[in-house]
Order: structure tokens, then C-alpha cells, then sequence
């Protein structure tokens, strides 16, 4: 009778550990439901709204006058191109050299203070950073340009390439290293020739998350590079993008203005969603 009292309760026991463990599944994945059911809602909109507004004519012109149909984004396209091209030349060389500095010397004071500057830069809003480079850079120069956009958007870019820059080297064996210095090679050798091709893969992948904040910014651009109807190569003038003609086209009254804004919008939803998958494709590899 004991025997089959113990195994009535441990078949019970079972019984309960796998009604729980149903019961938590359902849980955990109505939670990642219901995270993913805001990212849905913004596609299907974006699907209903923008895929109508997308032709050639759309990629490939530029706004027409107010009260005119049709018209495109293509000086929009073209300035996030150059904005985004501006802002990667000199931030991200500058924020790999800053990560191999912070995986190298992590217990120096400056290495702290480059690490705390960098917590605080990736915190501050996007705004805050628009309002200094109008200071740095368009008031000196009495206008807007695109060389302020980037300097704003750099900024921002910064914390980003900093921190996977640091974290990817620091995953990176110490025997790695060792063997290099066995072999004779000079320090500033194995980490550029070692230690950095090593670590590309985490680098990139940096750059890339950094892009994609980047490429969605509004708030800095409206008070650097302020937009521009035409299509402008010169980065001394003001220029377009993405994000400020979405900014524009949604807050104006004109329903034709509206549309373009959606179709925008999704343009700048798909060149997000490729940069993450590039990502995630390089992160597998």
C-alpha cells in the first residue's frame, strides 16, 4: 500500500510540474506577443497606408509645389545617404580607436572618464544633441547645412561603435594576444593586425546598430541641416532626409502631403529592417 501511495504521488507530482510548465510557456509567450504586437501594428499601417504611395516616380522625383499631386523623395533619399555617409567618416574611426583604447588600458583613470562620457552621451536626448551642433556649428557658419546634420548624427553614433567596439575586443582570448608576443610582433601590430581582424565581426555589427539609431533622427536635423525641397550634393547647404520630410509632410495640412508621408515612412521602415537583418545575417556568420 505505501508503494502505491509513492507512486500516486509522484505520478500527482509530475502531473503538476507539467501544468505549470504550460502554464508559464503560455505566459512567456503572451508576454513576446504582446511586445511584438506594437511592431505589428506600425507594419500593417505602414503597409496600408505607404505601399499605395510607392512607384518610380515617387524614388526618383522630387517634392512638387504645394497644391501640386505627385512628386517623390528622391532628395529626401539621396541627403539620408550623405548624412548618414558624413557622419560614419569621422565617428567611427574615432569611436574604434576610443573601444580598443577602453579593451586595452580598462583600469586607468581615463579609460573611466572615456566610459563614463560615453553612458552620459548615450543617454542624452537626441534634442539636446540637435541644440549643441546648432551652437557648434550653424551659428558659426549663419546657416544650415548638411556638415551640421552630421556632426550631430556623429555624436550620436558615437556611444554606439564605442561600446561594441569594447565589448567584441574583450571577448577576444588573451592567448590570442600572447601568441602574437611570443612571435616577436610589436604591440601596436597585434592590435591592429590581431586583435582588430579578430574582432571585425563585433565591430561592424556595432556600426551597423549605430546607423540604424541614426538614420531615424528628426529632432537633431531640424536644427542643423533644417531640409531642402531640391535636390542638394553640396553639404555646405541645407539638405533633406528621411525623417525631416516625414516630420514635414505628416504635420502639414494637405492630404496629398499626407500620403507621401506614409510612403516616406515606409522607404525608411524597409532600410531599417535591412540594416537590422545585415546585423543579425553577420552576427550568425
Amino acid at each position: 500500500m505505501n508503494e502505491l501511495e509513492k507512486l500516486l504521488a509522484n505520478e500527482n507530482l509530475v502531473r503538476r510540474r507539467i501544468m505549470k510548465d504550460r502554464v508559464w510557456r503560455t505566459v512567456f509567450f503572451a508576454g513576446a506577443f504582446i511586445v511584438v504586437l506594437p511592431l505589428i501594428f506600425i507594419l500593417f499601417y505602414l503597409l496600408k497606408y505607404g505601399v499605395s504611395s510607392i512607384n518610380l516616380s515617387f524614388l526618383i522625383r522630387i517634392p512638387e509645389p504645394v497644391g501640386q499631386k505627385g512628386g517623390g523623395i528622391a532628395n529626401a533619399i539621396v541627403g539620408t545617404g550623405i548624412l548618414i555617409f558624413l557622419a560614419s567618416l569621422w565617428a567611427v574611426p574615432l569611436s574604434i580607436f576610443a573601444g580598443i583604447f577602453l579593451a586595452e588600458f580598462p583600469d586607468t583613470e581615463i579609460a573611466y572618464l572615456v566610459r563614463l562620457s560615453t553612458d552620459v552621451l548615450q543617454g542624452t536626448p537626441s534634442i539636446v544633441i540637435g541644440i549643441f551642433a546648432w551652437v557648434v556649428c550653424v551659428v558659426p557658419m549663419r546657416h544650415f547645412s548638411a556638415l551640421a546634420g552630421s556632426v550631430a548624427l556623429g555624436i550620436m553614433l558615437i556611444p554606439v561603435v564605442v561600446k561594441g567596439t569594447e565589448e567584441t575586443l574583450r571577448l577576444i582570448p588573451t592567448t590570442i594576444r600572447e601568441a602574437s608576443f611570443a612571435l616577436g610582433v610589436a604591440y601596436h601590430r597585434t592590435i591592429m593586425k590581431v586583435i582588430v581582424p579578430s574582432g571585425k565581426g563585433g565591430i561592424i555589427n556595432g556600426v551597423l546598430l549605430g546607423v540604424t539609431r541614426i538614420s531615424g533622427e528628426t529632432a537633431p536635423l531640424l536644427f542643423t541641416s533644417f531640409g531642402n525641397p531640391f535636390m542638394n550634393y553640396n553639404i555646405l547647404k541645407p539638405i533633406s532626409a528621411l525623417p525631416l520630410i516625414i516630420y514635414v509632410y505628416a504635420t502639414s495640412p494637405y492630404p496629398e502631403w499626407h500620403r507621401l508621408a506614409w510612403g516616406a515612412s515606409l522607404i525608411l521602415i524597409i532600410f531599417v529592417f535591412t540594416l537590422n537583418i545585415i546585423t543579425r545575417t553577420w552576427i550568425r556568420q
